[in-house]
């Protein structure tokens, strides 16, 4: 019986940082390579290289949400969606592919390809 070995797929990202991310890793952007082909794993790696997941990412639902958002009257226009317990951003950060929030995605198991451009926001402000 012979044991096969599995061959780990690298990717490659452009990584794009703003507000303290930028300031943490002192540049706005760079290519970054990772073994594997999700959010998940990218993330995973950057923290592990890079540090700032304590910037980015909750550990519990009162890092997830500030007292400050403003209650808007009825529902709000557009698609509101959350990412599952342990892929949550803290409040004020965000995660996006391509210009697009990881949790209108598949979260942390959105799929990269090589050349996709990963950001990593915090602070982030949205408005109506």
């Amino acid at each position: 019986m012979s044991v096969r070995e599995v061959e780990q797929t690298q990717t490659t990202v452009e990584v794009r940082a703003t507000g303290h991310v930028r300031r943490e890793l002192g540049t706005h952007s760079f290519e970054f390579e990772f073994d594997g082909t999700t959010l998940g794993e990218f993330l995973d790696a950057f923290f592990d290289e890079h540090g700032c997941e304590e910037m980015l990412l909750a550990e519990s639902e009162e890092e997830e949400t500030a007292a400050t958002w403003a209650n808007y009257p009825g529902d709000p226009p557009g698609r509101w969606e959350r990412n599952p317990e342990g892929e949550r951003t803290r409040a004020y950060a965000r995660v996006l592919v391509n210009g697009r929030f990881n949790e209108l995605l598949d979260g942390f198991a959105t799929e990269l390809a090589d050349g996709d451009r990963v950001a990593l926001t915090y602070p982030f402000s949205f408005c109506f």
